[in-house]
């Protein structure tokens, strides 16, 4: 019983997180370098000149993330046409990544993130000492590779929806920061 009281406080001592001062609006998004499905590497700073969406989910093939992703999935071609790239960052291995594209027919990139380091420089990261996955944090990275726009604890359901709409108000120049 010691035992799991002590666990637990560990575990909710690993929930605790600063804010990082670099994750706001207009500071430059942190750059990164990680392996698709396939083991090829992309760099986020090689995206600039285009919106980049980096959404942080926890795990692939669960409720929630096939929901987000399936969402995704299904207002991709909007999400290009309004000038967006979508990127899906889990803790996952590059196999876990393609299986589960196949399986859902995603067609925008998913990164391994194995170490978690990245979600950890986004804030992202949810560590309990026996295992660890992203929280369900994006992040809209603006062509000159600044934070636009985070969105922290996103529902999974609506998620995608927001992102167009906040997309949509870019293309009429009425996007809110935050």
């Amino acid at each position: 019983m010691k035992l799991l009281l002590t666990l637990a406080a560990l575990g909710a001592l690993c929930m605790v997180r600063p804010a990082l001062a670099d994750l706001v609006p207009g500071k430059l998004a942190p750059d990164f370098e990680l392996p698709d499905a396939s083991g090829k590497l992309h760099r986020l700073s090689e995206l600039r000149g285009q919106w980049v969406v980096v959404y942080f989910y926890p795990k692939n093939d669960t409720p929630g993330c096939t929901t987000e992703a399936c969402n995704f999935r299904d207002r991709h071609q909007e999400l290009l046409k309004l000038g967006a790239t979508l990127i899906g960052i889990s803790v996952d291995s590059p196999a876990s990544h393609a299986e589960f594209a196949r399986k859902y027919k995603l067609p925008f990139t998913l990164l391994a993130d194995e170490k978690g380091e990245v979600a950890r420089a986004y804030d992202s990261l949810l560590n309990l000492l026996v295992f660890r996955m992203a929280r369900r944090n994006s992040f809209l990275i603006a062509p000159d590779g600044t934070l636009h726009r985070s969105w922290i604890g996103v529902d999974p359901k609506t998620h995608a929806d927001e992102l167009v709409q906040t997309l949509r108000g870019l293309q009429g120049g009425t996007a809110a920061k935050g």
